[in-house]
């Protein structure tokens, strides 16, 4: 699984990034929403931290420990756009919106929490005496965020000063497009091989929900609770009390809600798996992607529907 995250994350998710913005048109409107995009996110992001500070407030400053909740919490975060994306993608009326929101969040997810991260990854290398089975990030995740953010400057570019896009690359345009669209099935695929059948029994539900003796068991099943309830239940509730509110005093395009509002309640993406090397804790990611993914897929399925029928 490894592998196939690496092959998906260096050769997939940047093409599939080129040729979203090489094919938008940036006008008054896009732009607009770009802004809207990047301020959601920004405000996501700074609600996991206070969130992870709160959480941890109890341990340590110099404990690994906090370190490590705080990065988890942070990371997972993370939405899983490609997920979903398609679906929305299929809908006209959304499908550039649906395209700015994967692309934007797609760069926070692969290119700023990395960098984040590395940087908690330098801090954390002062302590390797400490800690002698600490291990410094291998070359090509520290080069990752800069390898996506090229194919992104050089989408923008090429389609801004010489107002290119896939059409205009004939054959090879139409390679990219599919080759491209691959991304989602394969982002489909890596969600279920997230979900383990051993993660559904009873007793591992019972684990979930209630205390455990057991202290480092306990303190593992405590960080789940505390991810599912910030994306499932506080980060959405927020989005919907900010944006409702615009959206009946006509502030707010209906297109626009109907994409800001699914993509609140996507699940946790498992392509956060790809950021375990950089020091969150796998088995608290796995277990809250297959959590999420349970609760939240269908609600997404049904705020689809209703949104596309009703707005």
């Amino acid at each position: 699984m490894k592998k196939i995250g690496l092959i998906l994350l260096f050769f997939f998710v940047p093409l599939l990034f080129f040729r979203i913005f090489l094919n938008t048109e940036f006008g008054l409107e896009q732009l607009g929403f770009s802004l809207v995009i990047c301020i959601i996110i920004f405000l996501m992001y700074l609600i996991a931290v206070m969130y992870a500070r709160y959480k941890t407030r109890n341990l340590n400053r110099s404990d690994m420990l906090r370190t490590n909740a705080i990065k988890t919490i942070l990371t997972n975060q993370g939405r899983s756009s490609a997920f979903i994306g398609g679906a929305m993608l299929a809908i006209p009326e959304w499908s550039v919106e649906a395209g700015l929101y994967m692309a934007l969040l797609g760069i926070v997810l692969f290119a700023i929490i990395p960098y984040i991260l590395a940087r908690f990854n330098k801090k954390e290398i002062r302590q390797k005496e400490s800690n002698p089975r600490f291990q410094t990030l291998p070359w090509y995740f520290r080069l990752y965020p800069w390898y996506l953010i090229g194919f992104l400057v050089a989408a923008i570019a090429l389609h801004s000063f010489f107002g290119l896009t896939t059409a205009d690359f004939g054959d090879a345009g139409v390679v990219l497009q599919f080759y491209s669209a691959l991304t989602v099935p394969a982002a489909l695929y890596y969600v279920g091989a997230g979900i383990h059948p051993t993660d559904l029994k009873r007793s591992e539900l019972k684990k979930l929900i209630t205390t455990s003796k057991n202290t480092s068991q306990d303190w593992h099943w405590r960080l789940v609770r505390s991810i599912i309830a910030l994306t499932v239940v506080i980060t959405p509730l927020i989005t919907l009390g900010v944006f409702i509110p615009l959206l009946l005093f006509n502030l707010l395009p209906k297109d626009w809600f109907s994409v800001i509002i699914i993509n609140a309640f996507l699940p946790i993406t498992s392509t956060n798996m790809f950021l375990v090397p950089y020091g969150i804790d796998k088995r608290v990611t796995a277990h809250v992607v297959t959590w999420t993914t349970l609760i939240c897929v269908p609600i997404v399925v049904l705020l689809i529907y209703l949104f596309s029928v009703y707005l």
